[in-house]
């Protein structure tokens, strides 16, 4: 099932997850809905905050980026992280332009480490440690960052934030020209 995503503004998104207990039915069903919701959303990750769960979890599929031959290796970079865990960021600090389903229409360059080592629980709830470089460690310490309550325009230099302002409150009002569905916050 394709969830709604949350927008900017939403407070679930600025919290830090909760562990996941253990594994269950519950747990496998919403791994599948979460990568049905990337897919349709044309995302490349996903994390439980950015559909409303408070929890530590993200999914990640990279196999889009690989289509224009740009890295091979993304198009097996499916996958799902439980209560994952960053070991070890090292390597050069590089900028990338990242965007991000819960700011749609925003991409900055934001400055991270080249290589991460990652422990997690895959689907099947077995405990991984793992050592990611380039842009699939881009992609898990953007979704990382999500459970942690940090969104990528908190790493963003601070005039540039400054003059996406405006643009950040359209998008927390639901101001937003997009293909899939959102939740953003209601004024009363």
């Amino acid at each position: 099932m394709v969830l709604p995503v949350y927008v900017y503004g939403m407070s679930v998104l600025r919290r830090e997850g909760a562990e996941i207990p253990g594994n269950s039915e519950e747990l496998q069903q919403l791994i599948l809905d979460m990568h049905e919701t990337m897919r349709a959303s044309d995302g490349v990750g996903l994390a439980a905050p950015q559909i409303g769960k408070s929890m530590r979890l993200f999914v990640v599929d990279a196999s889009p980026m690989s289509e224009n031959g740009k890295d091979p290796e993304l198009k097996e970079f499916k996958k799902a992280f439980i209560n994952p865990v960053i070991l070890d960021r090292s390597g050069d600090v590089e900028s990338y332009e990242e965007g991000c389903l819960s700011i749609p229409g925003v991409r900055e360059d934001v400055p991270r480490q080249a290589k991460v080592r990652v422990e997690y629980y895959d689907e099947d709830w077995n405990l991984k440690e793992e050592e990611y470089e380039g842009i699939r460690a881009r992609i898990i310490q953007h979704e990382y960052d999500h459970l942690e309550g940090i969104l990528f325009i908190d790493k963003i230099n601070p005039i540039r934030r400054k003059l996406i302002s405006s643009g950040l409150k359209k998008i927390s009002r639901g101001k937003v020209d997009i293909d899939y569905q959102i939740v953003y916050p209601r004024k009363k």
